[in-house]
């Protein structure tokens, strides 16, 4: 842990007010460890500023004393991104203000501490929707999504969180404020700078708001679906889309192994279709009316099944139905850590090579180490795959995780082999800064490092993380 200078210190506290800092040890440990615990870090100071202006100014004095910080919103990553590893830590919760919603401009202007349900709610309250949806909704923060740039399972329809982004505000590592809050779609006056900080991973600078996209509220329908091969899960994809369009919401894949997995782990939850096939589906429809939704759901699955892709299907007749198939698929990241240490992979490839991916990185991951047991489950609708290997053995623990350096290079070359990405929605962090390496173009890594020379010289900005200074 590197201590910051005592001047500072004294100041930021100053800054801050009591109720903005902390170094309370139990604090600042749960800070420096991720939700999952596979990694720690270490932070001596936690500032928690209030607002935007007490934002610039811990930021101009990070920058006069050359403390190097790490941004954190609800500390949900997966690739060691927001841990801080010696630098102060900057939590963004205490600023969570709705600043504007304009139903009519179908746009909300929000503080980047809020919660992603804090943003459904809102969006809610004023009759609209706003789409982004995951397993961690309760505690991740906006700041937190826009710098990982977050994916869900909404992206087929609605896109990723850049996607849903208007403008945003910033604090720059010089200490200023960039204003970019805008409710405008159409702005072609050069640079679309929010794009540069969306899914930098806190990099560039400091998010402080953002102005989101909002839509019209839908009526959904979701339905449960037993498919026999990868490949048919492809292809049902492709007939649903043919039937109902852009109102597919959302198209997950759940592997077999993985609903039995669930059952077991998770009390209160069952099978709704138990069968031999391997794979099941997850399908949501959304239109202005139920009956709409629930009318071309009905059509496609009739015409998949006539198509031999569907073997057994059930479309939930209630809200709490809906909910119990969804409950199934969010659940399987907690059952897979119950079931035993799991080597964790977040991969993309192309939708229609989803299936050769499948059956060759398995064949090869097999060869080092045969007694895994495979759980591939995610959004196929915009070919992420979650690629996981789980142990059935606890007793060869140590073994298995010696593996992980292995896999990761079958798998990530599998998937570069097919023009895919090595992180689809988790980012880049710490945890793949080195594999990125091998699998992007040295002009590609090397615009990255000028970008971030250029705007953050000192280095200062969540240092280690993505290619840049350590």
């Amino acid at each position: 842990m590197i201590n910051p200078p005592p001047a500072f210190l004294s100041a930021a506290k100053d800054l801050l007010g009591p109720k903005g800092w902390t170094e309370d040890p139990e604090k600042l440990l749960a800070a420096s460890t991720p939700w999952r615990g596979t990694f720690s870090g270490s932070t001596p100071f936690i500032a928690r500023p209030a607002s935007t202006e007490e934002a610039a100014a811990l930021v101009k004095l990070c920058a006069a004393h050359r403390v190097a910080i790490t941004p954190q919103g609800g500390n949900t990553g997966l690739v060691d991104g927001g841990t801080p590893h010696g630098e102060v830590c900057v939590s963004m919760t205490r600023m969570q203000a709705v600043r504007e919603v304009d139903p009519f401009n179908n746009s909300m202007t929000m503080e980047a501490g809020a919660t992603l349900v804090m943003a459904q709610e809102t969006a809610e309250n004023a009759n609209r929707l706003f789409p982004l949806a995951l397993g961690s909704q309760g505690t991740a923060t906006l700041g937190g999504l826009i710098s990982t740039n977050a994916g869900g399972v909404a992206v087929l329809r609605y896109g990723m969180m850049r996607d849903l982004i208007l403008g945003l505000e910033v604090v720059l590592p010089s200490g200023e404020i960039w204003d970019g809050l805008s409710g405008l779609r159409k702005n072609n006056t050069g640079y679309d700078l929010k794009h540069l900080f969306a899914g930098a991973e806190g990099t560039l600078g400091l998010i402080t708001a953002a102005t989101l996209k909002l839509f019209p509220k839908v009526q959904r329908a979701a339905a449960w679906v037993v498919v026999a091969t990868a490949e048919d899960v492809v292809k049902l994809l492709a007939l649903v889309r043919d039937h109902a369009g852009d109102s597919v919401t959302s198209f997950e894949i759940i592997p077999a192994n993985a609903v039995a997995m669930v059952v077991a782990d998770v009390p209160g939850t069952r099978d709704p279709l138990p069968a031999n096939a391997a794979w099941r589906v997850l399908i949501e429809i959304s239109q202005p009316k139920a009956a709409q939704a629930e009318a071309l759901l009905t059509d496609a699955l009739e015409a998949g099944a006539e198509a031999g892709l569907v073997q057994d299907a059930a479309i939930a007749v209630s809200e709490t139905q809906a909910k119990s198939f969804w409950h199934i698929r969010e659940t399987i990241p907690l059952s897979k850590r119950a079931y035993g240490t799991a080597l964790n992979q977040d991969i993309s490839v192309p939708v229609s090579r989803i299936p050769a991916f499948i059956e060759a990185c398995n064949a090869n991951v097999r060869k080092i180490v045969p007694p895994a047991d495979f759980v591939i489950f995610g959004h196929v609708g915009d070919g992420n795959l979650h690629y996981n290997l789980s142990q059935p053995d606890a007793a060869d623990n140590a073994a298995f995780l010696a593996s992980q350096p292995a896999v990761n290079r079958i798998v990530h070359d599998s998937v570069h082999a097919l023009n895919g990405s090595i992180s689809a929605e988790h980012g880049i962090g710490q945890l793949k800064r080195e594999e990125i390496l091998r699998y992007k173009s040295a002009t590609e890594i090397g615009l990255m490092r000028t970008i971030r020379k250029a705007i953050d010289p000192a280095g200062l900005m969540n240092p280690g993380k993505l290619p840049g200074p350590r």
